[in-house]
């Protein structure tokens, strides 16, 4: 019996996933095959997108013109920050094709590249900015740990050729979704932006989800113990000198931005490592992090 056919049933008399004024059975089951959550579902993650979309473009545009309007600020730091602004800034401005998935499943007509790009790029920013994370973290105990290598090894001119490999490290990774990701046609104009039946098949959806729990275990792992041997350090010293305070106050805005890193992915992972046993047999759903959950709530 397809999805059609169910919607035909008690569905809406139950008013489970259908539109409030959902008139006829019909219409129920059209908004069924087009839409896994409701209306106050999608209003309410809409909502919250838009916000970030118009804060998070907002801050990361201020961050690349005050490095780029201010060449005092352009030290090593600034120069990993301003790549990470625009990591995220491409991250953000593929949030409305995200909706547009939430609010579609199975009427994408943006054709298959649009498709395998907006994924590609997704992961490629995504890969990125946790390299970045992880470099500059690195670059900070150098600098208080290590300040007399630091000042030799931490050049402007090595930072940018570092950053360079970064983005190429993090491309190269995200490659495998140019092979996982398509269209899948269902009928007359229905098709969804999706993990291919070939990305199950050939373990390739496996390896991609193993690739990116790597990609935020062995950070974290780092980052924990660089944080730890950075406050020591700070903790060790008798005299607090301007230098050891401005320090400090970097080393405050990089906590942050880890405590965020953290926050935000902690409960994707955890979420992925407790299905990771299920995923031999999933029907080609998408590596990201509403994936899970969309695809339980379909087939309750």
């Amino acid at each position: 019996m397809d999805r059609s056919e169910q919607g035909s049933g008690s569905n809406c008399e139950m008013g489970s996933d259908c539109p409030e004024d959902c008139g006829n059975r019909s219409d129920c089951s059209d908004w069924e095959v087009h839409s896994m959550f409701s209306w106050a579902e999608l209003a309410c993650v809409t909502a919250v997108c838009v916000l970030l979309l118009v804060l998070g473009i907002t801050g990361n545009v201020l961050t690349i013109l005050v490095v780029w309007l201010r060449p005092r600020l352009r030290s090593t730091t600034y120069l990993y920050l301003c790549s990470m602004a625009a990591s995220d800034l491409l991250i953000l401005l593929l949030m409305p094709l995200d909706l547009y998935k939430l609010w579609n499943v199975r009427t994408w007509i943006l054709g298959d590249a649009v498709c395998k790009l907006s994924q590609f790029v997704s992961e490629s920013c995504t890969f990125s900015t946790i390299l970045h994370i992880t470099a500059l973290s690195m670059e900070r105990y150098m600098a208080v740990c290590q300040p007399l290598t630091a000042k030799t090894l931490v050049t402007r001119t090595r930072v940018r050729a570092l950053i360079g490999c970064l983005w190429v490290v993090a491309v190269i990774s995200a490659g495998p979704v140019f092979a996982m990701v398509g269209v899948e046609e269902f009928g007359v104009g229905q098709g969804e932006c999706r993990c291919t039946a070939y990305a199950v098949s050939s373990g390739l959806l496996r390896a991609m989800m193993w690739l990116s729990n790597l990609y935020f275990l062995v950070p974290l792992g780092i980052l924990g113990v660089v944080y730890s041997l950075i406050g020591r350090k700070l903790l060790l010293r008798q005299k607090r000198s301007s230098r050891d305070r401005a320090q400090g106050n970097t080393i405050k805005m990089l906590g942050i931005i880890v405590l965020a890193f953290v926050l935000c992915w902690l409960p994707f992972h955890v979420g992925l490592s407790s299905h990771t046993d299920r995923f031999s047999g999933l029907d080609n759903t998408l590596i990201t992090p509403t994936a899970i959950p969309a695809r339980e709530h379909s087939q309750k």
